[in-house]
């Protein structure tokens, strides 16, 4: 211990102490930044069953419903330390609404005051910012301890690419003049520079990855909107999104765009860096084996790039899965209805990966042959 500490220069010291401040003022802030919010955040206090219930759907699924009766404090606004009354149904299986404990804070509503001078409310949802916060800071560290320097700036540049996403659907939401698919067209263009030039600096693999990324990007896009103009949006089932305002054709295609960035992103990185590696190693090295090296690359990790996305889009839609197929839904309904979506983004973004390779190859050729003119 004690030579590890000498190792420690009064620079990485400074930091560490930097980094811990800043993790524990980040953790008393979200424990107590209930002011911050216009909703009203209550504090239960008490939660007690009151009654319960065994049902039985129409295919024999057995279940407990359960009545829960909460007290809690308001955190904020006018009538922050009052207590208020609040009623919990949740199902033995949690489908729909989980059991709150002592301790949990509720975003709700407020109706009246009831005979006990008690204010009554409903239960809007939990308020999870802190667990949130929790899981941030544990990726942080994971990812900086194991990247160093690189890992570092990999969270700086989840942090800013989340911020420019934040940004583009709040412009998208104040202003019903602007297409999304405009506004998240801008945000993937920042985006891509952005991560690509703070994670690996302004060299010229970085701008080859760079090119690479967005024709890769935009040309799947422009594909996959020529094929659904063609079919007339046939097999697609918008119905999940039937709660949503806004045209779902559109939502739908800012999706795929912004779905597709991250493995588009992955493979022109790995060929650009993987042949500017061989060139460095030999500045003699021929155009025709630097093809044959980059094809052998895309042909190992295309497979399994197009694999991550499919899991990726399909893993979120098995809870649903699950309720369908629990209450008798015929299976062709059941996939139509949850799947066609995500098939389709995880199609469009194979469609990405597969065109990306190419021209990730030729973009990293042109680059390398810019370099060797200038020596």
């Amino acid at each position: 211990m004690m030579d590890l500490l000498k190792r420690i220069t009064r620079r990485q010291l400074v930091l560490l102490l930097l980094i811990g401040g800043a993790v524990m003022a980040s953790l008393i802030f979200v424990y107590h930044n209930q002011s911050f919010y216009q909703q009203p955040i209550a504090k239960v206090v008490e939660s007690t069953i009151i009654s319960e219930q065994e049902v039985v759907d129409s295919q024999g699924n057995q279940d407990v419903i359960y009545q829960q009766q909460l007290l809690a404090e308001l955190m904020n606004g006018a009538d922050k330390g009052a207590l208020i009354e609040l009623v919990n149904e949740f199902a033995g299986s949690y489908v729909y609404h989980p059991e709150f404990q002592v301790g949990d804070q509720l975003f709700v509503t407020i109706d009246q005051v009831n005979d006990t001078e008690r204010l009554t409310g409903g239960i809007i949802d939990v308020k999870r910012d802190h667990y949130l916060l929790m899981m941030a800071l544990l990726f942080a560290f994971v990812l900086s301890a194991v990247g160093r320097r690189q890992g570092i700036l990999a969270v700086i540049s989840l942090i800013i690419n989340a911020v420019l996403m934040s940004l583009g659907l709040n412009v998208y939401i104040q202003s019903a003049n602007i297409d999304l698919l405009v506004i998240m067209g801008v945000v993937v263009l920042i985006m891509t520079i952005v991560s690509l030039l703070l994670i690996s600096g302004f060299k010229h693999q970085t701008y080859a990855a760079i090119v690479a990324t967005l024709l890769g990007t935009f040309l799947l896009l422009v594909i996959t909107y020529a094929v659904l103009k063609l079919t007339n949006e046939q097999g697609l089932r918008f119905e999940e999104m039937e709660f949503l305002t806004r045209p779902p054709q559109a939502i739908f295609m800012a999706g795929v765009l912004v779905g597709a960035l991250g493995a588009v992103m992955d493979i022109a990185v790995t060929i650009s860096s993987a042949l500017f590696s061989l060139y460095d190693k030999n500045y003699a090295i021929a155009d025709q084996d630097l093809k044959a090296s980059g094809r052998v690359i895309g042909q190992d990790i295309m497979g399994t790039m197009t694999n991550i996305l499919f899991f990726a889009y399909v893993s979120g839609t098995i809870p649903t899965l699950l309720l369908y197929f629990m209450n008798g839904a015929p299976l062709g309904f059941t996939l139509s209805m949850n799947l066609s979506l995500e098939l389709t983004r995880a199609l469009a973004g194979g469609i990405g990966i597969v065109l990306t390779i190419p021209i990730s190859l030729y973009t990293t050729l042109f680059f390398i042959n810019r370099k060797r003119a200038r020596l």
